[in-house]
């Protein structure tokens, strides 16, 4: 399918219910603005689904996974062999991500979009494999056009199967070795920002390997300068196959009218990409925690956001949005649950309103 065919789909956040959500949170048994960011997210996510009583049903994320030919240039403390490791790690139940979707109540499911290797099949893995990673974005674009249209088109009907499933929460995640080199490429690229202050440590890497990853995506930008064009050349030529597998499910998410809680670096990456494509999209999103990683705070800032959390995460795979997958569902219990001084008939003064 065409990327303006997708974009169509996306319709901006209906405000015409705004009024009525306000005053039912102004009718709780509370004072006024007393839960804070927990009304707003009440708010978002009424007019995400259109209606006073909210509904988060089935809550799940998507882990993309895919490998990264810019790992070649000796960007990441580990080799790519962690890639499909760590993918079988979750699969097995061992990651992080494993536990806080359980305690989340969520879902997880795996999707291959490039990673170099082949998985057994498994009722958690989705085969979506584009190609065996990415080339190394040093000497040419990362991603043919074909090949990053093909991995959003799979994001995108992933979201719409999910909202057909009864998920009405959705979470993203990622893994792939040297996936922070592109997303670092690609916010320097998009909104922009000198690499210097965009770029972090990723797994770990010590100080030579910072500045020269620093240097490995100076030297892209300059290279690619003339085909970043659109923000789906500069997704091509910088990107990852699981950062556009994250795009489309953003995308989906948004023309399906399903909220979708927003990673950490890489999904904010993937998150900037989609916003450039369609900007509606934007009243979909919740942005789950500010990451460690370095470029994730100027990110945050430059668009105006804040996030949910803060808790210096740093390790992906979808870790911020199944924490904060908890903070929208006691939102909802709230909005949904408390009584309300017209029911209740409890006087506002005698909560001192």
């Amino acid at each position: 399918m065409e990327l303006k065919n997708l974009l169509q789909q996306i319709k901006p956040v209906d405000q015409s219910l705004k009024p009525a959500l306000l005053a039912h949170q102004a009718d709780l048994t509370k004072p006024a603005g007393a839960l804070g960011r927990l009304e707003e997210i009440a708010v978002q996510l009424g007019l995400i689904q259109g209606k006073i009583e909210l509904n988060l049903g089935k809550k799940r994320i998507y882990c993309f996974a895919g490998d990264h030919g810019i790992a070649d240039a000796g960007v990441s403390a580990f080799p790519q062999a962690v890639t499909p490791q760590m993918v079988l790690n979750m699969l097995s139940g061992g990651a992080a991500i494993n536990q806080l979707t359980e305690q989340a109540g969520a879902e997880l499911l795996v999707v291959d979009m490039g990673v170099k290797a082949e998985f057994e099949d498994h009722p958690r893995l989705i085969k979506a494999k584009v190609a065996l990673g990415t080339a190394n974005f040093l000497e040419q674009p990362a991603m043919t056009l074909a090949q990053t249209l093909q991995a959003v088109t799979t994001g995108f009907e992933l979201a719409t199967q999910a909202q057909a499933d009864g998920v009405r929460l959705l979470g993203t995640g990622e893994m792939g070795i040297a996936n922070t080199t592109s997303a670092a490429a690609l916010m320097s690229a998009l909104l922009p920002i000198p690499p210097a202050q965009i770029v972090g440590r990723g797994t770990g890497i010590d100080d030579p390997t910072l500045a020269h990853k620093i240097k490995v995506i100076e030297t892209a930008l300059i290279k690619h300068q003339r085909a970043l064009a659109t923000p789906l050349d500069i997704l091509a030529a910088l990107g990852g196959l699981e950062i556009a597998g994250i795009v489309g499910l953003i995308l989906g998410a948004a023309a399906n009218q399903v909220a979708i809680l927003v990673d950490g670096f890489i999904s904010s990456a993937a998150a900037l990409v989609a916003l450039r494509l369609k900007p509606e999209v934007a009243g979909y999103l919740f942005f789950s925690h500010l990451s460690a990683e370095q470029g994730h705070k100027l990110f945050i800032q430059k668009m105006g956001i804040t996030p949910l959390i803060d808790l210096d995460l740093r390790l992906g795979e979808g870790t911020g949005a199944a924490i904060a997958m908890n903070l929208l569902e006691a939102a909802v219990f709230c909005h949904n649950r408390m009584a309300t001084f017209s029911g209740a008939k409890v006087s506002t003064k005698s909560l001192n309103i």
